[in-house]
């Protein structure tokens, strides 16, 4: 990975967690990894578990923030579940609350960012 796709995924990842903080949520993991992969961000919203998927890309004149989240595809969903469940695991205190899979899409274009928040973003078996 190059520099530059670095610095953009790490500060998306930090403009993901200043505006889950901005909204009351509380953060209790960053970069959860397993030998299944990476949760980008674990918090909680109230009494829910939310399981946070961020995606930072560098948009041309003609990009939407659609195409951030396009790689998100079955696949990725279904490894994050995979994911979610194994912390739940791990983690049986919080087994009992309500969880949702959130995805955070950070935009880049020329010197102006754009933070979408996409709340219950999909469930298992859709």
């Amino acid at each position: 990975m190059t520099c530059w796709r670095q610095w953009l995924g790490r500060r998306g990842e930090t403009l993901a967690e200043k505006t889950l903080l901005g909204q009351g949520c509380v953060i209790i993991e960053r970069n959860h990894a397993s030998s299944l992969g990476e949760i980008d961000l674990i918090a909680r919203d109230g009494d829910v578990l939310m399981f946070c998927e961020v995606r930072s890309r560098r948009l041309t004149d003609a990009d939407s923030m659609a195409i951030v989240g396009e790689s998100i595809d079955a696949a990725k969903q279904n490894r994050l579940w995979l994911l979610a469940e194994s912390y739940l695991q791990r983690h049986p205190a919080l087994s009992r609350c309500s969880c949702r899979f959130d995805v955070i899409l950070v935009g880049r274009r020329d010197r102006d960012w754009q933070v979408d928040w996409i709340k219950d973003a999909f469930r298992p078996g859709w």
